[in-house]
């Protein structure tokens, strides 16, 4: 039985032999030198375009952490402006209170009371003018930064 096994075996092996012959050839062929080159140059070039794309993206990461960054910036702001408009009102309603309780008389506290109304009604109103200015100067330079970024990355990654 290990006669006919090694007979069958070596009836494949010879079957295969050109087979295994040009497997054994092409391990060992050389791969011609134009072929290597265009291997190169086109990793080369392959590694060039990745790094140009990395650079790219970090310009629009960097545009857009400015936007950002700005952003934050201007909201604190805005809050802490809020935080200083509400203070005041509550510094002027509590003077108020004082002169109303100083009056001596009701026409004297219905002149305070008009006087107290006119003065936050000014306020208001020129923190309305003072909001629309600083609104409108917040999107006009929000605007352009961000055109300015974008044109930036654009130029720079076309």
């Amino acid at each position: 039985m290990t006669t006919e096994t090694n007979s069958v075996l070596n009836t494949v092996k010879e079957a295969f032999a050109p087979v295994t012959e040009a497997f054994t050839k092409l391990q060992n062929m050389e791969v011609p030198e134009a072929a290597r080159d265009f291997v190169k140059k086109q990793a080369e070039t392959a590694k060039v375009r990745a790094a140009d794309i990395h650079a790219g993206s970090e310009k629009v990461t960097a545009a857009i952490e400015t936007a950002v960054a700005g952003s934050v910036s201007e909201a604190a702001k805005i809050s802490r402006n809020i935080q200083q408009a509400l203070f005041q009102d509550a510094e002027a309603f509590f003077a108020g209170i004082d002169k109303l309780a100083s009056a001596k008389s009701l026409s004297e506290a219905a002149q305070i009371q008009s006087d107290m109304v006119r003065a936050r009604g000014e306020v208001l109103v020129s923190r309305a003018k003072a909001t629309t200015e600083y609104l409108g100067k917040l999107v006009t330079e929000g605007a352009k930064t961000a055109q300015d970024n974008f044109s930036k990355v654009y130029s720079k990654t076309a």
